[in-house]
């Protein structure tokens, strides 16, 4: 029996629909891409259908079909996906996106007359090392002369992502740069280790989610262990806009996410595993579903959830389309085929996640570190880092960067080290005015001032946060107030609208940004209450992202500082 004012499992009749009708696969999901395909014409013509044929009300495929970017936008039979977030931005000034529509001869979120062409924007598309960047159809494109690539008067390019150790002793990029096979991991632990032998070491090393939000890995896997029906998902929904570190360990390494995964679902008990995958990110995609494959064929994973044990059955799913969608219960809304909007908590995932099941999400570099913990001792992690936030952290600095790339770094090194050492400084010896850290809900902070070290408390102290760590560099090309009108144009586009705080505060934040005059006590009333009110970490934390924005530049963004 349940005591009065504890939470428990959500009465949602849709969810409840969709367990009976949809199947807990994902299947009202699946059945919408599929309609979404073969189709030029928009939501409401074909979504109502798919959501009859499932036995489910019209608008339970209207709210995600209308929601997720990638199955509202029109669609030709040529379409193609231009990044408009952060990185990009800062490479050609936003002036990308004019040259591919006038090269392309449609404009964005639009399609063709003769429905041959579409164009869509997206916020990031993991290449902010070689930006401006698109993929047409699934192919990448990316580099200054992106208008001519797509309208094939450059050749195309699609550079691998650069990768290096800092530290001589790899955790993340073990495999990538030392050549070390995850599996053999798995097969030693399995065979001779009790699940409370992996929770102990993972408790030893002191691990911290590396999404963002850095809750301990340990203690998240604690509250679902031992629960029946548990499930644990690998969070590869990277949608800050500067980092492309899950891209990298998905497609050069995706064993490695894998056996973190495996490792995972043994120390909590759970014979399910799913991995999320951004729609962005289509070659990670196939890479993880070859590496599957071959983990199936070899007796490390089960080939259905009936055969699961301590090998766990584990499939991939792919996001449509929602940055927001990358937090946890929103993430969660999606796999069940709803619309990617984040929900309250308690309770928590751990105890009614996915389909009211007790439920774990990690971010796929946080599972990437748990093969390394397991083979070498939690102790033994634990030394690197800083005593309060342990380990190592991938770090990707942006196109601006003379050196732009994916940096295995400990965590407490200098943000000055970074960006000089490694980075190499900007481009043409150029001067550093600003510097994103952690994507739109970080931070940033003035390039004269970043004797920071990389971790979580030195930066929130700064007024930045760490996020996925990814830099994105500003010289003085950059229009202070067009930056400020771009982070508030992604936080309108961006927001999942389940609160009227973040819902009507980013519109508004917009429709200041564009007058390019101090805000006034408006402003100050409005971020506030998105500060305070709104329902999940995105909301809340725009305001703080362009206060550090403001002081960053100082006199010429006056009065966003509030």
């Amino acid at each position: 029996m349940r005591m009065s004012g504890e939470p428990g499992p959500r009465s949602d009749a849709l969810r409840e629909l969709s367990a009976r009708h949809g199947g807990r696969g994902g299947l009202l999901s699946a059945a919408l891409e599929r309609a979404r395909a073969g189709t030029s014409e928009g939501p409401e013509a074909w979504a109502p259908q798919v959501a009859e044929a499932a036995g489910l009300p019209a608008a339970a495929g209207l709210g995600p079909a209308t929601f997720f970017a990638d199955l509202a936008a029109p669609r030709g039979e040529r379409h193609v996906r231009v990044c408009t977030a952060t990185a990009c931005f800062a490479a050609r000034g936003g002036r990308h996106l004019t040259e591919v529509e006038e090269a392309l001869g449609v404009t964005a979120g639009r399609v063709d007359e003769e429905s041959s062409t579409s164009l869509q924007t997206v916020h990031c598309l993991g290449y902010c090392y070689a930006g401006p960047a698109a993929l047409d159809g699934t192919l990448p494109r990316a580099g200054p002369d992106l208008a001519d690539q797509l309208r094939g008067r450059a050749e195309p390019c699609t550079p691998g992502i650069p990768a290096a150790d800092t530290t001589g002793a790899p955790v993340l990029l073990a495999g990538i740069v030392g050549g070390h096979d995850a599996w053999d991991v798995w097969r030693r632990a399995v065979a001779g280790l009790r699940p409370d032998d992996i929770q102990q070491e993972t408790a030893a090393s002191g691990l911290r989610g590396r999404g963002g939000a850095g809750f301990p890995v340990a203690d998240k896997w604690a509250a679902a262990a031992g629960k029946p029906g548990a499930v644990v998902v690998a969070n590869g929904d990277e949608g800050d806009p500067g980092s492309y570190a899950d891209r990298l360990l998905m497609e050069e390494d995706p064993d490695r996410i894998l056996t973190g995964l495996a490792l995972a679902c043994f120390a909590c008990g759970a014979r399910r595993g799913i991995v999320l995958v951004r729609s962005e990110y289509p070659k990670a995609s196939a890479r993880l579903r070859r590496a599957l494959d071959r983990a199936t064929a070899a007796g490390d994973l089960a080939p259905s959830v009936g055969a699961a044990g301590p090998r766990p059955f584990v499939e991939i799913v792919e996001g449509a389309g929602s940055y927001v969608s990358g937090e946890e219960t929103a993430l969660i809304a999606r796999l069940e085929g709803a619309r990617g909007c984040a929900r309250p908590r308690p309770p928590y995932p751990t105890d009614h996640g996915l389909w009211d099941t007790p439920t774990v999400v990690n971010n796929v570099e946080t599972l990437a570190a748990v093969p390394w913990i397991v083979a070498h001792g939690g102790v033994s992690y634990a030394r690197r880092g800083v005593p309060d936030e342990t380990g190592t952290k991938l770090v990707c600095l942006s196109e601006r960067f003379a050196r732009p790339g994916a940096f295995e770094v400990e965590l407490g090194t200098p943000v000055d080290e970074i960006v000089t050492r490694l980075g190499g400084g900007l481009k043409g010896s150029r001067e550093l005015v600003a510097l994103q850290i952690g994507g739109p809900l970080g931070g940033f902070l003035a390039g004269h001032a970043l004797d920071v070290p990389l971790t979580t408390a030195a930066l929130t102290e700064h007024g930045a946060a760490l996020g996925h760590a990814g830099m994105v560099a500003f010289d003085a090309d950059t229009d202070p107030y067009e930056l400020l009108r771009h982070v508030w144009e992604f936080a309108a586009d961006e927001s999942c609208g389940a609160c009227s705080p973040c819902r009507v505060g980013t519109r508004r934040g917009f429709e200041l940004a564009q007058v390019r005059r101090e805000p006034g006590e408006t402003y100050e009333r409005l971020a506030r209450l998105m500060g305070e009110a709104s329902l999940c970490a995105f909301g809340r934390r725009v305001p703080a992202a362009v206060r550090s924005l403001a002081r960053a530049y100082g006199p010429a963004l006056e009065g966003w500082d509030r």
